[in-house]
């Protein structure tokens, strides 16, 4: 049995890859600077050994190979003992070619949305494996091993990996710029890594209506949500937001969560897994077992004066359109308020899009401003209060939630605190563990 060993396998994306070898009969090990819900979860159900913090001691001859995550450097303990072992040694990126290479990998990309429909694809091709960016509630894992030779993918374009996934079909939801750091800024670099990855795949099902998608010249099935999507309407089941939907000539479908972007990521699930051979009925019937995933659109607290809702989105535009469903969501709940909690992420993308960020909490009732969650980047002075004049911002250190109310802490005393009405956090940091009450 072969040994792979994860520098830095607390991380979403290393840990899926973690749990993905281990169900193909890998044996695996890892570590980090810090112990975390991931550490412990792959430590007891994966039979990792874990080892916190990073330390020489964790490489030995037993290890066959080692994955490492962007963030890990030559200086590393870990990495430099693999190599003077002469252990293969493969960044996350490069370790695709290895993990996907001879699978018929279904692969979903985009600058918004691609968790949310990787997660959709994979209630519909049930019996398929998973790598996803994100909890899918269905199956409590960023990951779903099956044995076949089948993997739903979620394609990350952020350092170019999506170009190893080695798609035989591939999804994009919508191309937007961002992590233009490593395109080095220069567009023409970031649209054709986008083309290069639809040109691997056999098929390609895409957003008609995202400006450069429908310019590609790359055979497609092309999705135009406002003529393909009719009689979109948000119901309530339980007290769990759905929304229904008519796509084509096929039907009416429901699937859990709220808004025009939910029906438009499940239209492209569905249409890829008719691409696929699927059976309209059973993916019908498949889309309903999608429960959502952790940290979006993730309602936390349901009462009835009172629902908490933590939501990943960090860019404007991933925002706006939260809010509108939220917004929805509030009407059918009859709560008339609603606040949002931000935790901007990132100085560069902060500054990147401020005008944008203060235009997409427009309608919103209070907005409560953490520090920004810097991600490694140094410190940029940021006059969010200024740049936010017009919301009258409360400027806040923490949040926390303690028998069913949030407070909000500014100098290590509560600022204010929130019992009733529909209160929404935003952020990519650790602001989901502060709205849980788990930090």
């Amino acid at each position: 049995m072969k040994k792979v060993h994860f520098i830095g396998i607390g991380g979403i994306g290393l840990s899926a890859l973690a749990k993905f070898l281990y169900g193909q009969g890998y044996k695996i090990s890892g570590s980090d600077i810090r112990q975390s819900e991931i550490t412990n979860d792959l430590a007891t159900n994966y039979g990792a050994k874990v080892t916190i913090p990073h330390h020489e001691d964790a490489i030995d001859d037993s290890v066959d190979m080692v994955i490492y995550s962007a963030a890990v450097r030559p200086t590393n303990v870990e990495y430099k003992q693999a190599k003077e072992l002469g252990i293969e040694l493969l960044s996350r990126k490069e370790a695709l070619k290895f993990i996907l290479g001879d699978k018929e990998v279904y692969a979903v990309g985009g600058a918004h949305g691609k968790s949310t429909t990787s997660a959709m694809l994979s209630s519909i091709m049930a019996n398929s494996n998973a790598l996803i960016g994100a909890i899918s509630k269905e199956f409590g894992s960023n990951v779903r091993t099956n044995k076949n030779n089948t993997v739903v993918f979620e394609a990350d374009e952020s350092d170019g990996s999506f170009l190893n996934s080695n798609p035989y079909l591939a999804i994009v939801t919508n191309v937007e710029p961002e992590h233009m750091e490593y395109y080095e800024y220069d567009e023409e670099r970031f649209y054709n890594a986008y083309k290069g990855f639809m040109d691997l795949a056999n098929i390609c099902v895409i957003n008609g209506e995202d400006e450069f998608l429908d310019s590609v010249n790359i055979p497609a099935i092309k999705l135009y949500p406002s003529e393909d999507i009719k009689y979109i309407e948000f119901v309530l089941h339980e007290g769990e937001p759905y929304t229904k939907f008519a796509l084509l000539d096929y039907g009416f479908f429901e699937v859990f969560g709220f808004g025009d972007h939910i029906a438009l990521d499940a239209a492209l699930a569905i249409l890829a897994a008719i691409e696929l051979g699927k059976d309209v009925e059973e993916i019908r019937a498949n889309l309903r077992n999608y429960k959502g995933i952790k940290k979006r659109f993730d309602i936390i607290q349901n009462l009835e004066h009172s629902v908490i809702i933590d939501d990943y989105a960090h860019h404007p535009t991933e925002i706006k359109a939260t809010l509108n469903a939220i917004d929805e969501y509030a009407k059918l709940k009859n709560l008339n308020k609603v606040i949002a909690i931000w935790q901007p992420h990132k100085y560069s993308r902060t500054i990147d899009n401020l005008h944008t960020f203060v235009e997409s909490f427009e309608g919103v009732d209070e907005l409560v401003i953490l520090p920004i969650w810097s991600a490694g980047e140094l410190p940029v002075e940021i006059d969010l209060k200024g740049a936010f004049s017009r919301y009258n911002p409360i400027m806040a250190d923490s949040v926390t939630k303690e028998d069913c109310i949030v407070k909000i802490f500014k100098d290590n005393h509560t600022l204010k605190q929130y019992e009733e009405g529909l209160i929404v956090a935003f952020g990519a940091g650790d602001i989901t563990y502060q709205i849980r009450g788990e930090h």
